[in-house]
This record gives C-alpha cells, sequence and structure tokens, in this order.
C-alpha cells in the first residue's frame, strides 16, 4: 500500500493544478466505449469506435456514455472539450485515489465513489468510478472493462422499470444504487469469513495456516471498504439536501433510499470491523490457554519426577557405606516405593482435578 501511495506522489508532484495525469497502473487497456441513447419507447445501444462519436448524439434524449479506460488522457480531454467540463474534473476522473466526493458546477455535477466487488480469487477489488450528470447525459469514467452495471444495461435495453421514462438525474441514481447493491455483497461475504474465523478459533482448530496473517488481511480489508463506503454518505446526502437543478423533486425521495442502504452497510462495517478486533483477541486468549495446558502438563511431570529424581539420586551417591546398598531387595524395594509414590502422587493430581 505504501508503495502505491509513493507512484501516486511521483505522477502528481511538481505538476501544475488541472494537469491531466493517470495514476493507475493499467496503462494496457484498451480504450472501450459503449452508449445508450433511449427516451421512453425507443433505445439504442452503441459501441463508439472513437471519442468523436459521442459528440452524435441529438437532443431530447437521455445519454449514458460509459468510458473504459482512463490511462487515454487524450481522448479524456477530448470528451473534456466538448462538454465543457473544468480542468480541475478531468484531473480528478484519473487521478484514481480520489476520495468519494461531489462537485456542483453550473451545468454538471460531478460525482467520485468507489465500486468494490470480490475477483475469481475472492480478492476485493476497488475502482475509482466517476460520474458527470447533465440535462439530458450521464458520463461515467472507469479504469478498465468489468462492473456491476449489468442489471442496469438490462432494464434500459428491456424497457424494465422506471429509468426510461425518467430523467437523466433517476439514471445517475440508477448507476450508484447498483453500485451500493453491490456493498451488501461485499459485506455478506466478509461477515462469512468472520464466522468461518469464529468457528475455527471456538472449536479450537487454529493450527492449519496462519490464522493470525489472515484475520489481519481480513481487517485490511474491512478498513478498505469501509473507506469506500464512509464518504459516500456525505455525497448522498449533499445530492439529497442540495436544491440543484439537475435533481428533480420526485427522484430525491430514490436517493433518501440509497441514504438509507448506505447507513445500513455502515453499520455492518463497523460491527464487522467491532467481530475483528474480538477474532484477534480470542485468538490470542486460544494459544494462551493452549500454552498455559501444555506449562500446566510439563509441571505435572516436573513434579512427579522431582521426587523420584531425588530418590534416585541419593542411592546413586558414590558412598562406600549406604545401609540399604547391602539388603539383597533393595533394589526391588526402591522400585516399588518409586512407583508407589509416582501412583499416589497421579492420585492426588486427579483429585485436584489438575489432570
Amino acid at each position: 500500500m505504501a508503495k502505491t501511495r509513493k507512484y501516486f506522489s511521483k505522477k502528481k508532484i511538481g505538476q501544475a493544478p488541472g494537469s491531466i495525469i493517470y495514476t493507475g497502473e493499467k496503462e494496457s487497456q484498451k480504450l472501450f466505449i459503449d452508449a445508450f441513447d433511449y427516451t421512453k419507447d425507443t433505445c439504442i445501444e452503441r459501441e463508439l469506435v472513437n471519442v468523436e462519436e459521442c459528440f452524435d448524439f441529438e437532443e431530447g434524449t437521455i445519454t449514458w456514455i460509459n468510458i473504459n479506460g482512463l490511462s487515454h488522457v487524450d481522448a479524456i480531454a477530448k470528451i473534456g472539450e466538448h462538454y465543457e467540463l473544468h480542468p480541475l474534473v478531468l484531473e480528478d476522473i484519473v487521478n484514481i485515489s480520489q476520495r468519494p466526493k461531489i462537485d456542483e458546477y453550473e451545468d454538471y455535477l460531478f460525482v467520485v465513489l468507489k465500486m468494490l466487488y470480490y475477483d475469481p480469487s475472492e480478492k476485493i477489488v476497488s475502482e475509482q468510478v466517476s460520474f458527470i450528470l447533465g440535462p439530458e447525459y450521464v458520463l461515467s469514467f472507469q479504469e478498465s472493462e468489468g462492473d456491476v452495471f449489468d442489471s442496469v444495461r438490462e432494464r434500459i435495453r428491456h424497457g424494465k422499470g422506471r429509468v426510461r421514462s425518467m430523467n437523466a438525474d433517476y439514471l445517475l441514481y440508477v448507476l450508484i444504487d447498483a453500485i451500493v447493491d453491490h456493498y451488501f455483497s461485499v459485506i455478506e461475504i466478509l461477515g462469512d469469513k468472520i464466522e468461518d474465523f469464529e468457528t475455527a478459533i471456538f472449536s479450537g482448530d487454529v493450527s492449519k495456516g496462519d490464522i493470525s496473517q489472515d484475520i489481519q488481511n481480513l481487517k485490511r480489508e474491512i478498513l478498505r471498504v469501509r473507506r469506500a463506503i464512509f464518504p459516500l454518505r456525505e455525497v448522498v446526502s449533499r445530492i439529497e439536501k442540495d436544491q440543484n437543478n439537475l435533481i428533480h423533486e420526485k427522484t430525491l425521495t430514490f436517493y433518501r433510499d440509497v441514504y438509507d442502504h448506505l447507513i445500513q452497510v455502515s453499520e455492518n462495517i463497523d460491527i464487522y470491523r467491532e467481530m475483528i478486533w474480538s477474532l484477534m483477541d480470542m485468538y490470542m486468549t486460544t494459544i494462551s490457554n493452549k500454552m498455559n495446558e501444555v506449562m500446566k502438563v510439563l509441571t505435572i511431570m516436573a513434579s512427579i519426577f522431582i521426587p523420584l529424581t531425588f530418590i534416585a539420586g541419593i542411592y546413586g551417591m558414590n558412598f562406600e557405606y549406604i545401609p540399604e546398598l547391602q539388603y539383597r531387595y533393595s533394589y526391588f524395594i526402591l522400585w516399588g516405593v518409586m512407583i508407589v509414590l509416582f501412583i499416589s502422587m497421579l492420585i492426588y493430581f486427579k483429585r485436584k482435578k489438575w489432570l
């Protein structure tokens, strides 16, 4: 993580404000642009070959243009020039270390948030998504292909729900809602992982792998999710409370619903965060108890053999005159005494419930 921050700082130090410099590592991603242009009765879906095709859409329709490939800064600059986006907005779009936020401009809203999902290897992926909301359009910017908007695309294609009959502000809500819905999927997987760790620790099965390192990795995942979700509450709250001409009154109810979902997700994250700390304490307690069990066994064994060693030490001394050495059965008597003493101490420890 520190290496990534250092990489970002090298990219940005000494640059003038508004410089469009991509700060990510997916330089090899190709530029891919897909678009939906629709009304209540019609829908046109297109894959755009070049940036100039983004400028051909007519007025009177709702247009969603999705740009994948933030490393293509020249193409993003052309889009910004056509839609008259502020240079600082273009700078923030390609700077993938942005905190979720919202900026209001005269003719559009700029929203930044984090898209979270698990890849096939069960590794959490966090990708920055930027939205530009205009009067009749929404622009979305992503690092690479692959997102959580497939359900939105299906609703637009087949005219399901309200999306085709509403304005661009409702389209923005639908896209944000799709991202927030996947937050629930992420925290559900986190919850399952925590339950698995609890079961392993309670059952005493803490020897398989480095469970302490696994718990630390899970804690970092939760903190990563928390950093993505908590600032987004402020973003949605501002959309709901600020009176902006781009957000219609009838759409505010839907944004309030998203805000309620974010509160629910945030509460779950806080609960999981506390549970992770409890898991670590529980794990350390389990390890300590196992160590105490081992020490108790070793102490009992030492306690049993101390008197036996004492007896063996006395009769192992190299003195010429030891009276018992002259007895014919002294060896067997000594063994009998030691065995009786051994059994007596075992019975004593058993009654004390030390064994």
